[in-house]
């Protein structure tokens, strides 16, 4: 766990995962859910260092609809260059060349 995690958020995140597995969950796919809830609480509450710190959405979801934020931190992942001065029809088109 993140050392900048409280022993509440520590809490919550074992409680949480312990419930995914038990309803049949993978361990890695019940602590990667554990830990976004658990981080999305702590970003909520402002106890983040960045606000920008959003991830980079529900891959589930198209790119179109994800937030600008989220196209450049998906973008940094992808090492796209330039994609902080993008727009997000920019971020979009450069992200799906790199992930095809």
């Amino acid at each position: 766990m993140p050392s900048s995690w409280s022993n509440k958020d520590e809490r919550k995140y074992e409680h949480i995962k312990e419930g995914y597995e038990e309803r049949g969950k993978s361990e890695d796919t019940a602590e990667e859910i554990a830990a976004r809830t658990v981080n999305k609480g702590r970003r909520e509450e402002g106890r983040t260092p960045n606000s920008r710190t959003e991830g980079t959405g529900n891959p589930r979801h198209s790119l179109e609809s994800r937030s600008k934020d989220e196209l450049e931190n998906r973008a940094k992942e992808l090492h796209v260059k330039g994609a902080s001065s993008e727009t997000k029809d920019e971020l979009v088109r450069d992200i799906r060349k790199k992930e095809e």
